[in-house]
């Protein structure tokens, strides 16, 4: 009996803090967007207002228009392929903690900045993948998150 109360008053007098709570925020909204390939694109300052605003998931492929010549040959629906830019801005209000960005996938050969450092290159498609920003944000400011797809490689699975 001497040792559980000895642990009691030790839990008691010495509480452990509470582990933080993992925030959640979704990136869905508020993506630029550009189908061709915009050198320097990674890099703040690039001038994107020219750039179409979508949400994310955004398939652009699907958005073209169906041409039996196209490089994805029929099982890739006729469809175009080619590279694409999608840009952000992020905010992380303090810093503290492990910062992740998330993607559910990329459609494909992806490469993906924050603020200008190449965080890596995924070559699949059918799978989610994160990377920990952490080092490289600037809290309290915006950061500008840039990904890269290139789906000129064909024909895909698609």
């Amino acid at each position: 009996m001497k040792p559980f109360l000895f642990c009691l008053l030790v839990t008691l007098l010495f509480p452990v803090p509470a582990a933080r709570a993992r925030t959640v925020e979704s990136l869905d909204e508020g993506w630029a967007f550009f189908q061709g390939d915009a050198e320097g694109a990674e890099k703040a300052g690039f001038d994107t207002k020219a750039w179409r605003r979508v949400a994310e998931p955004h398939d652009w492929s699907i958005e073209g228009e169906f041409d039996k010549a196209a490089a994805t040959t029929g099982s890739g629906g006729w469809l175009p392929s080619g590279v694409a830019w999608y840009r952000r801005e992020i905010q992380v209000p303090t810093a503290g903690g492990r910062v992740w960005v998330e993607f559910d996938g990329v459609m494909a050969n992806s490469d993906v900045w924050i603020n200008g450092h190449h965080l890596g290159r995924r070559p699949n498609v059918y799978v989610s993948f994160r990377y920990d920003i952490t080092e490289h944000l600037k809290p309290g400011a915006p950061n500008l998150l840039a990904v890269r797809s290139d789906t000129a490689a064909q024909p895909a699975s698609r």
